[in-house]
């Protein structure tokens, strides 16, 4: 692959990981909530998760979600009502009296990971995404060095998005500015996961 054509396949990446949706919402409450390692590690989870829809897509799976409407439907009502559910959570907690930031921090670190990958997980536009860029990428008889790349451009990428992400909304001044709203900060997350399900389930 050369390097221009690997330049094109970064932005398109950067700009995809940079799109916000449920995913920035779900690092940015593991982060404010539990700390900047529960942030970290849910957007390493999440990223795991685009790794294996990348590699799932240069297989061919992308093609079969497109051409299986039921398929695509399923994953997306799926996805839909997990996010429901991440919504339903953040509003049951925004209703404990006098919430303190040490009572969000009863999650553990595997329900970080868990809640990121997840949410990478259950949601096939990322297939479609997929689809859509290696098809500009992935050629016949490719070597598998070159599909590689791909793979872990696309991985690489995610991860070190929402590990940035994590790392700024977790610094000192902002993060404990965060924890003083800390009620307002779960109800603004809970709408914004219910609304992103009500966009994902009603095309």
């Amino acid at each position: 692959m050369s390097l221009m054509l690997w330049g094109s396949l970064l932005l398109i990446c950067v700009l995809g990981a940079m799109s916000p949706g449920p995913s920035l919402a779900v690092v940015l409450r593991q982060t404010v909530s539990n700390g900047r390692g529960h942030g970290i590690l849910a957007g390493c989870a999440h990223a795991l998760g685009v790794g294996l829809w990348a590699v799932m897509t240069v297989w061919g799976l992308g093609v079969l979600v497109n051409e299986y409407q039921a398929l695509y439907q399923l994953l997306t009502w799926l996805g839909a009502g997990y996010l429901v559910w991440l919504g339903i959570s953040a509003l049951r907690m925004a209703s404990v009296p006098d919430l303190q930031p040490t009572q969000g921090e009863s999650e553990t670190l595997w329900q970080a990971a868990r809640s990121g990958m997840l949410i990478s997980l259950l949601n096939p536009k990322l297939a479609v995404f997929f689809t859509a860029l290696f098809s500009q990428f992935v050629t016949a008889g490719q070597a598998f060095g070159d599909q590689l790349i791909l793979v872990l451009t696309a991985t690489l990428v995610d991860g070190i998005w929402y590990t940035l992400v994590a790392l700024l909304f977790s610094q000192p001044r902002l993060l404990a500015w965060l924890r003083r709203h800390l009620k307002r900060v779960e109800q603004l997350t809970g709408v914004v996961l219910i609304a992103l399900a009500i966009r994902v389930a009603i095309p």
